[in-house]
């Protein structure tokens, strides 16, 4: 795992991919149609993390499914999904919010997020990652996808005490 040369403090937004990143990519399927996703609860402690020290955090997703929906909802991260073209949808978010793409980190995990994270200055990707998400990122994590990504990220890289943090008032 390389992390040399990122500073939380040049952190402005942490952007992560779902499937694949916030879960295992894998998907279960009701005969009625109804998916479902596994998530890690090490992940929702992450979040509460970021939001303590007031780093923002969004969910980036191509899927459009009451699944991302309501495990943002439950994480208290906004969420941009259904997104054809995640380049396009980050550069609109940066505008948005006044963010520099160099001091964005994306966390992504296949294919759909390569350009994306080819314009972001900080960039780390799951242990199972597809192979040329591995070459293009700067910290590739040990977990595998939906397996406490954030909570790694958060710990190992950026070295952040969740028991200082948290219990923080």
């Amino acid at each position: 795992m390389e992390s040399s040369s990122i500073s939380l403090d040049n952190v402005h937004a942490f952007i992560f991919d779902f499937d694949g990143v916030l879960t295992n990519n894998m998907v279960f399927l009701s005969e009625s149609g109804e998916e479902s996703v596994v998530c890690s609860r090490s992940d929702g402690l992450a979040f509460d993390v970021l939001r303590k020290i007031g780093k923002q955090s969004y969910i980036l997703s191509t899927e459009k499914n009451p699944v991302v929906s309501a495990r943002a909802k439950k994480l208290k991260v906004p969420v941009l999904q259904g997104v054809s073209n995640k380049l396009d949808s980050l550069n609109k978010l940066a505008d948005k919010n006044g963010y520099d793409l160099k001091n964005i980190i994306y966390v992504g995990n296949d294919l759909n997020d390569y350009s994306v994270m080819q314009s972001c200055g900080y960039t780390a990707c799951p242990s199972d990652s597809h192979k040329e998400i591995k070459k293009i990122s700067k910290i590739v994590l040990n977990t595998k996808g939906g397996h406490g990504v954030v909570r790694e990220l958060l710990e190992s890289v950026f070295d952040i005490d969740f028991i200082k943090i948290l219990q923080d008032k």
